[in-house]
């Protein structure tokens, strides 16, 4: 029996439906990350907005690269089998890798305890607390989205993270309007927005059963075969990813490829949040300002908050394309990411000019109250930069979705890192403008290793699948 594959015009539509409900959740979620900062840093002294700037920074690496992960594995599998007319999805091997990325954190911080109270939070214990409790929340946070997405509930997806922003901006709200106050009260948002988000959980765990119930769901495709020792080998070690996605619709994700998987996007996830985050923490270590970490950090949300956004375009993209890998083939997949730049290289443009055009004024006396001039030519480098991010973005799921993670890592390993070492640099003396230098260049590197590894990708696919059984091992 051959899988059951969905025709172009269906995946196309519930991809373009699909992005555009997820990104009203995620625009929306973007838009309110950015107001909670605001608010408090209106709400708070320089230093307090600071340290909630720090408390952000910290655990938002932490949760991307030790989390995201595995809710990239759990959506790319569960998409592949799905495309494949596949039902059940085996979620211990994604499970025990996220327990144990959880359990790792949980043991390094409460060793380091008395360092990040010292020394990271200037000896305010409840940041600490806040960043323990709120990280161990976000591994269910985090493993939900994956399911969520591998199984294109795009309206829940966003739904889970528009109810994280809001719980989150809520007591920022409170600060400010009289009913608490203090940097702990504003914190303490940080910790309860993963919680508050699951509430969602359920209702998706009721409607997938409803749906096996009433047969909506994808019929089980039977193997056409056992898999031998040799035919597993060969469909790892061939050339693309069709041996590894057959072997997928036969066999439960195994600890070892998910954890490959799961190691290399971590790697990913971390040079992301290095060209995020490492010029914050740069700055905060070597400027003799005691605010100027802050106004990097405003910079750079810039960046964050469209990035943000984008995450509903990834979520979706990396099921639509590793559905369209499985059944449609390379010119499918091709025109998806084609499409996905276009829209990527216009907005860019718009913010670009925005920046150039009211970008000092705004960051200065609307968004953040605070009295540091801004300059113009800088702000448009970021977003240049924030444009290159985003195409690298959709260029990295379509190494992700062809199997492609350790070659992907391999290239953002290399431009965080070439941004780390010019942040080190004394080359440009304001620091301000040396990491909107440094964003810009450094995700062209990305963008220019990426694309290269793209093109070589897509040399050799197959142009649509053929009739050939689904037990056949295509090379």
């Amino acid at each position: 029996m051959s899988a059951s594959r969905a025709s172009p015009a269906g995946q196309t539509r519930s991809y373009g439906s699909g992005a555009r409900v997820l990104s009203i959740g995620i625009a929306s979620t973007g838009l309110l990350t950015f107001a909670y900062f605001s608010i408090a840093s209106h709400v708070l002294g320089e230093d307090s907005a600071k340290r909630i700037d720090l408390l952000w920074s910290v655990m938002f690496v932490i949760i991307s690269v030790i989390y995201r992960p595995t809710e990239q594995l759990l959506s790319r599998t569960i998409a592949e089998r799905r495309a494949r007319g596949h039902a059940e999805h085996a979620l211990r091997v994604p499970m025990s890798i996220q327990a144990g990325f959880a359990l790792a954190f949980a043991v390094t911080a409460v060793a380091l305890k008395e360092e990040l109270i010292e020394e990271v939070f200037e000896h305010n214990a409840a940041l600490y607390y806040v960043l323990l409790v709120g990280t161990l929340a976000y591994a269910a946070s985090y493993f939900a989205r994956g399911w969520l997405a591998g199984h294109q509930r795009f309206g829940l997806f966003g739904g889970l993270v528009l109810m994280e922003s809001v719980s989150r901006i809520c007591f920022a709200l409170a600060v400010a309007l009289g009913v608490t106050s203090g940097q702990t009260a504003v914190a303490l948002g940080i910790a309860a927005a993963p919680l508050v988000s699951l509430v969602v959980v359920p209702v998706a765990f009721r409607r997938e059963r409803r749906e096996r119930a009433s047969g909506a769901t994808e019929p089980h495709v039977e193997p056409q075969g056992p898999i031998t020792a040799d035919e597993a080998d060969a469909a790892l070690a061939g050339p693309g990813t069709e041996g590894v996605q057959e072997l997928a619709a036969h066999d439960d994700l195994s600890l070892r490829r998910g954890g490959g998987f799961a190691v290399w996007v971590a790697g990913i996830m971390l040079a992301e949040q290095t060209l995020l985050n490492a010029a914050v923490l740069t700055v905060d270590a070597t400027s003799g300002s005691v605010v100027l970490a802050g106004i990097v950090f405003n910079v750079l949300l810039i960046a964050r908050a469209p990035l943000q956004l984008f995450q509903a375009i990834q979520t979706s993209l990396l099921p639509h394309l590793t559905g369209l890998e499985t059944t449609e083939g390379h010119e499918a997949f091709a025109r998806a990411i084609r499409v996905t730049i276009l829209a990527i290289a216009g907005f860019a443009a718009v913010v670009t000019i925005g920046l150039l055009v009211v970008g000092p004024f705004a960051l200065e006396h609307v968004f953040f109250g605070q009295n540091y001039s801004y300059g113009r030519i800088g702000l448009a480098l970021i977003g240049v930069g924030m444009g290159l991010h985003l195409a690298s973005g959709a260029l990295n799921q379509a190494a992700l979705a062809r199997d492609r993670a350790r070659a992907a890592a391999i290239c953002w390993l290399v431009a965080a890192a070439a941004f780390v070492a010019w942040m080190l640099s004394p080359v440009v003396s304001d620091q301000l403008l040396r990491t909107e230098i440094g964003y810009a260049g450094a995700t062209a590197i990305l963008g220019l290793l990426l694309a290269l590894l793209y093109r070589g990708g897509a040399r050799g696919r197959r142009p649509a699948p053929g009739p050939a059984p689904a037990g056949e091992l295509e090379g």
